[in-house]
């Protein structure tokens, strides 16, 4: 159910009151659901009633993006601040080091909530940060110009070509390898989330020297990569293994950018999965070389 919380967050530049709005569903160990740049929360419309079955799932909007308002002036959209917010924002809904799933964005933010040991596991899918400058360039361009369509398309012709397959392709191909399946309705939503969206260019701004260096060494980690990732590209997920060795590197075959709606029963198979996992036992983490459950057909790279 939609609702929204304020919350004092302590950042390094002092207390500031933030508002976020969030969606919660669900029993059991609690998720949080962390969506990409220029997105919202409904991004994981597709698996939550899934995840639900077995977590109390938490989708948030992102400061700026989707219900949520942008940070306040005196705060910038970068990675320690909204990390700051959103544990602020787990506090105030009593969540105890929740279980983070995230992507794109959201898979660099939940990987920055473990690192600062804020969840119990990450499950990042194809996560920012692991790019070399010429992919990030990339990146932020096609970022950029998705950003510019979909401000410049006026909504009665996003109605009109999100009702056919061929006009949810030409809107939304370069985050889906499916297209066709997202519906009307969720994809004319996502033009008007990606073009409202008040926190897109700061985001954006700050994102241009972040780099994922750390390892994790005590959090359970899941990296999983579409195969079919236009926008961020798969190699990227050899370096996150690199960098965080005892990860779970996994394939999502058939699936672009955003895997959600490509195949959502792959998709939470491998939160589900990734969130199971526990940090007491070396062998809870399955690294991509091991044999050991594989998500529902999903290859270690």
């Amino acid at each position: 159910m939609s609702a929204t919380v304020s919350f004092t967050a302590p950042t390094e530049y002092g207390p500031q009151d933030i508002t976020l709005s969030y969606a919660r569903v669900g029993t059991g160990e609690p998720l949080l659901l962390l969506h990409g740049i220029g997105h919202h929360r409904q991004a994981w419309d597709p698996v939550i009633d899934i995840l639900a079955t077995e977590r109390e799932v938490i989708a948030v909007d992102l400061p700026g993006f989707g219900g949520s308002s942008a940070l306040p002036p005196s705060l910038p959209h970068d990675l320690p601040t909204t990390t700051a917010v959103l544990a602020a924002f787990c506090a105030a809904l009593g969540l105890d080091r929740p279980h983070a799933a995230g992507n794109s964005l959201g898979g660099l933010l939940a990987l920055e909530m473990g690192r600062e040991n804020l969840v119990r596991s990450v499950t990042a899918l194809s996560p920012a940060g692991f790019w070399n400058q010429a992919e990030r360039r990339y990146a932020f361009g096609v970022l950029t110009g998705m950003r510019r369509a979909a401000r410049s398309l006026p909504l009665p012709l996003v109605e009109r070509l999100s009702r056919t397959a061929v006009g949810r392709t030409a809107l939304t191909s370069t985050i889906y390898a499916r297209p066709a399946r997202r519906s009307p309705e969720a994809v004319v939503a996502e033009t008007l989330a990606l073009a409202h969206a008040e926190g897109f260019a700061e985001t954006l701004r700050a994102g241009r020297t972040v780099q994922f260096t750390d390892d994790l060494p005590g959090v359970p980690v899941t990296v999983a990569w579409g195969n079919r990732d236009r926008l961020l590209l798969p190699r990227q997920g050899i370096r996150a293994k690199h960098i965080i060795p005892r990860a779970r590197l996994v394939r999502l075959p058939g699936c672009g950018h955003v895997p959600m709606n490509d195949d959502p029963a792959l998709v939470a198979r491998v939160v589900l999965d990734g969130s199971r996992a526990r940090a007491a036992s070396a062998s809870s983490v399955t690294p991509a070389h091991a044999p050991g459950p594989r998500p529902l057909g999903a290859k270690p790279s």
